[in-house]
């Protein structure tokens, strides 16, 4: 941390802003300068540890704690932030979306998050095709408004959901079809900058402001500008100062782009945008291995593609692993492929421009697809890569450090088997991919940082070497950043590094901004976030197979590439609910992997699992397990928080809700002895609202009424007849079914028989365990676990399936129950039996469903059951059905006792009112609102006018078909206790 220039003169803070002292005082000046009153609620300046916690690290290894985090509302609080840190000598780092991979959106002193606030697109021009946004403007965003107008901008990073035009300019983003669209760079008209000698531009080609003394500098700089800089597409390490040259349009703004915040601060920007094709298609080819498809890549360029990726198989073999198998099409054979995408006025001409291409590839492993869910699958693997790449196929972490190298493209092939050889010397494993059509590779590997953190100095250092010995750079689109600024002079000549550290001294003579990068750099292997990572060993709770039983080590695969910042809705995804309706860094699943990640190695967040700053992290966690699914590197925040919770209050008094809404099952088997009685108490809108208030929920929600036929009173009375014929089918009712919708368990009884199947309910109650578990009581969940694989392995040694109606609970039989039992071989059995309803049909010999043609069905599928199962088998059956099916995306909010707990109730209903409540209101009115999840029928209850169905009620009584399933036919219980159809 840089301490203060002077002892107090010139209104300079003494001492270091790190020490709580000199913090104090930077965060009352900064106040000050935003006109905010002291003590005022939502200020925008934040030293907490927590919040220093969340912005210790972006997406590389790197971990450096600010001193405070501002969120400017408006561009001049920027310049307010800004003469504070040059008055005071503190250091300035401005942040987008923090997925910086190369350890650039990191700083000692005050880091501005420009993302919160300053989202505005302030102008869009379809006729000169421009816009003019704010620096925290998200790409997508951008996208969507031009879209409007048959426009984009040309660059397409991976990250485009998340990452922000100011970060883009930042690092010189590129992506995908920078090979037909440009870098940020050819992309950018002008820039409204402040550069760390307080002096606002307005920057652009042909621009000139001679107090900066830029002429001379270029004049004396001229040799080296044109014979080091401009090489090649990307060759993006280091200044791009060959924008300066006249020739070049003696473009500031250029050459600002890819400065990584060293030398201005972005406010604003004029970008170019670009028509793009009508039509597409994309076209898949098989090679060998990766250096032979880098081969073909020359003679491809000359079609004109949009694209061309380079996949490994290995990197595909991931995702199958990760999503299943039916997460990745049919590919051509080969151990590498290229994914090119071609474009035309037709979707006919986008596919004669595939097989023409195909014609030049070189392999007869081809494939030419038009754009549809196909295409959109494969691409999705490559904008996955650098999360999938987060493990290696032995499933160990993989990290970045030389994360994107580039070449000129005629030297991809050679370089690639050069690189393999420099992993073998090195004993090093990785996946490469990226942007094969310019040059540049993404590979992660599995460097020991923990363990032995000192060669990845030895490593980096031969990489460089390397990469320049094939004229080629460093970074290829992500900056240098803290991962490469100190091994620019392998690639450049002495005159380069002076000419960089030149350029940084006209805008940045102090030093203040995002210090310690390109020019004066930390070493390589300096602030490294893993080697500060302290073990959490097995303390009772999960097991964490897949982290060796290391709870610390689980909560590291958080990478912070931020996909649970994004709003992944339109592209099916659910995380991260919180975050989108707060737009907090603390509500994000990121967010709370970083404060996860100080409290174990106790630096910032001290105390452990008990610690203040983990409990406000964790608060509006609504354990959706979404990232479960949705987050590439596979981090799971609901079982870290059960995890959580289970250490900070084990053999402790709990929270009164734990009691309440964790032992729910257990008050619900009470109430159902007298549910007429306690529905009528509830009924009351101020006993209500007290009991809710003393058991720690929220008053403005309503109670579910308990059945007042329990689903086990009406098995046990209905004296069912038993058929001999069929096959056996195990209906396991959970507690919610059994307590609060019997009828959804009648349904299934119904549908089950009609399909040929005879139903055996077992004896109960058998609970999974998921309040419990939700609330952290492990121990508990356990002793309900094995009771349940104790009633149920029977079946599933037999081979009879075992239905579960009620999405979260099976999905803890198919997830947690194997986290919880782990050396229990009866439970991995029971796990490996359970199916879903739609599931168990769809592979049931000549059962059809029932006709639902012209039926508009509005799905909300629960999060539980994306994370864990997936809805593609529901999906089918209602397609197969004739259904009009739409399916939503994202939590309904309520989430078991999340959106009941006091607290939590404007997130849960604003949660709910930007999905389910915004779609039910759009859906005709004839429109079926399908929620499997007891949550989900409660929170739509709760924010609209419709009654949620089941796909049991569904299917036993669809709406052309009059309602009122029939009662089964009376039979008598079976020997052992457990009645059957």
């Amino acid at each position: 941390m840089r301490a203060a220039r002077s002892s107090g003169q010139d209104g300079r803070v003494t001492g270091n802003e790190d020490r709580p002292r000199g913090r104090v005082e930077l965060v009352a000046r900064l106040r000050a300068a935003l006109g905010e009153r002291p003590g005022a609620a939502g200020s925008a300046v934040d030293a907490s540890a927590r919040r220093r916690a969340e912005y210790s690290s972006d997406a590389s290894n790197y971990r450096v704690p600010p001193a405070v985090v501002v969120f400017p509302r408006e561009i001049d609080d920027i310049a307010a932030v800004a003469e504070v840190c040059r008055v005071t000598g503190t250091p300035l780092t401005t942040r987008g979306a923090g997925t910086s991979i190369a350890g650039n959106a990191v700083g000692p002193g005050v880091v501005v998050d420009v993302s919160r606030h300053l989202d505005r697109i302030v102008a869009l021009d379809p006729a000169e095709r421009t816009a003019t946004v704010q620096p925290g403007v998200v790409l997508d965003r951008l996208q969507a408004a031009a879209g409007r107008h048959g426009l984009r901008f040309g660059p397409d990073p991976s990250t485009h959901a998340r990452c922000t035009l100011g970060g883009m300019i930042g690092n010189n983003a590129c992506g995908s079809r920078a090979i037909a669209y440009g870098r940020t760079a050819d992309n950018v008209l002008s820039l409204d900058v402040l550069d760390g000698a307080g002096r606002r531009w307005r920057v652009g080609a042909g621009e000139r402001n001679e107090i900066l003394g830029l002429d001379a500098f270029v004049r004396a700089n001229l040799a080296t500008l044109r014979t080091e800089l401009g090489r090649f597409g990307r060759q993006v390490s280091g200044y791009s100062l060959e924008h300066l040259l006249p020739e070049r349009g003696a473009d500031l703004a250029r050459a600002l782009v890819g400065t990584e915040g060293t030398c201005v601060v972005v406010l604003g920007a004029t970008v170019r945008l670009v028509a793009p094709p009508s039509a597409t298609a994309m076209v898949v080819l098989g090679y060998p291995d990766m250096p032979a498809a880098a081969d073909a890549v020359v003679p491809l360029r000359a079609h004109g593609p949009l694209a061309m990726e380079g996949m490994d198989a290995r990197l595909v073999d991931i995702v199958r692993r990760h999503r299943g198998a039916g997460a990745v099409p049919a590919l051509p054979a080969g151990n590498g492929w290229l994914f090119v995408e071609v474009g035309g006025d037709t979707p006919q001409q986008a596919l004669a421009a595939g097989r023409a291409l195909a014609a030049d590839a070189g392999t007869a492993a081809v494939r030419v697809l038009a754009t549809g869910p196909e295409s959109r699958a494969l691409w999705r693997i490559r904008e996955d890569g650098a999360g999938l790449a987060g493990r290696t196929a032995d499933g160990e972490p993989a990290w970045p450090g030389w994360e994107d190298a580039a070449v000129p493209p005629e030297r991809l092939g050679a370089y690639l088997r050069d690189f393999e050889e420099l992993l073998r010397v090195h004993r090093l494993a990785g996946v490469p991919y990226g942007h094969f059509g310019d040059g540049c590779v993404h590979v992660r590997l599995d460097l020991p940082l923990g363990a032995a953190p000192g060669r990845l100095r030895a490593f980096l250092g031969e990489a460089a070497d390397l990469v320049a010995a094939h004229g080629g750079s460093l970074s290829g689109e992500h900056g240098d950043g803290r991962a490469r600024s100190e091994l620019l002079p392998r690639m450049y000549s002495p005159a380069a590094i002076a000419a960089f550290a030149g350029f940084k001294h006209l805008f940045d003579p102090a030093d203040l901004l995002n210090p310690g990068v390109l020019v004066r750099p930390r070493p390589v292997d300096a602030d490294l976030r893993l080697p500060a990572a302290g073990p959490l060993p097995l303390a009772g709770g999960f097991a964490f197979a897949t982290d060796r039983g290391d709870f610390g080590r689980a909560v590291h695969r958080c990478v912070g590439l931020g996909t649970c910042r994004a709003d992944t809705s339109a592209a099916g995804g659910f995380m991260c609910p919180s975050f989108l309706a707060t737009r907090d860094e603390k509500d994000s699943t990121r967010g709370r992997a970083r404060v996860l990640q100080e409290m174990a190695n106790g630096t910032l967040v001290r105390g452990g699992p008990a610690a203040r700053e983990v409990t406000e992290a964790l608060d509006l966690c609504l354990s959706c397990k979404a990232c479960a699914h949705d987050c590439a590197a596979g981090v799971d925040m609901a079982t870290y928080k059960s995890e959580v919770l289970y250490r900070a209050h084990r053999r402790r008094i709990r929270p009164i809700g734990h009691y309440v809404l964790g032992w729910l099952p257990r008050w619900a088997r009470l109430a159902g002895r007298a549910p007429a009685l306690v529905n009528a108490v509830l009924s009351r809108p101020a006993t209500r609202r007290a009991l809710l208030r003393l058991g720690g929920m929220d008053p403005r929600r309503d109670v579910p009424a308990f059945a007042v036929e329990p689903f086990s009173r009406w098995w046990r009375q209905a004296a069912l007849r038993r058929d001999g014929g069929g096959r056996d089918v195990v209906l396991w009712i959970d507690s919610f079914t059994e307590s609060f919708s019997p009828e959804v368990g009648r349904a299934a009884v119904e549908v089950l028989s009609a399909a040929g199947y005879r139903v055996i309910v077992p004896p109960g109650p058998l609970c999974c365990g998921l309040t419990w578990i939700t609330t952290g009581q492990l121990d508990g969940a356990r002793r309900r676990l094995r009771a349940t694989v104790a009633g149920l392995a029977p079946y599933a040694r037999a081979g009879t399936p075992i239905v579960g109606l009620e999405p979260s609970c099976t999905a803890v039989l198919r997830g947690d129950l194997t986290g919880l039992l782990p050396d229990d071989p009866a439970a991995a059995l029971v796990a490996g039996g359970v199916r879903t309803l739609a599931e168990l049909l769809a592979a049931t010999p000549g059962w059809a469903p029932p006709r639902l043609d012209g039926v508009r069905v509005l799905a909300q599928p629960h999060c539980h059951q994306h994370a864990v199962m997936g809805f593609t088998a529901d999906r089918d059956l209602l397609s197969a059905a004739g259904a009009r099916l739409e399916v939503l995306a994202g939590c309904c909010g309520l989430a078991g006792n999340f959106g009941m707990e006091a607290g939590h109730y404007d997130v849960s209903v604003a949660i709910a009112e930007r999905g389910i409540g915004r779609a039910a209101a759009a859906a005709p009115a004839d429109a079926v609102l399908l929620a499997d999840g007891f949550s989900c029928r409660t929170q739509a209850a709760h924010v609209t006018t419709r009654r949620g169905r089941h796909l049991a009620e569904l299917l036993a009584a669809p709406p052309s078909v009059a309602p009122g399933p029939q009662s089964p036919r009376p039979s008598q219980p079976d020997a052992a206790g457990s009645a059957q159809v």
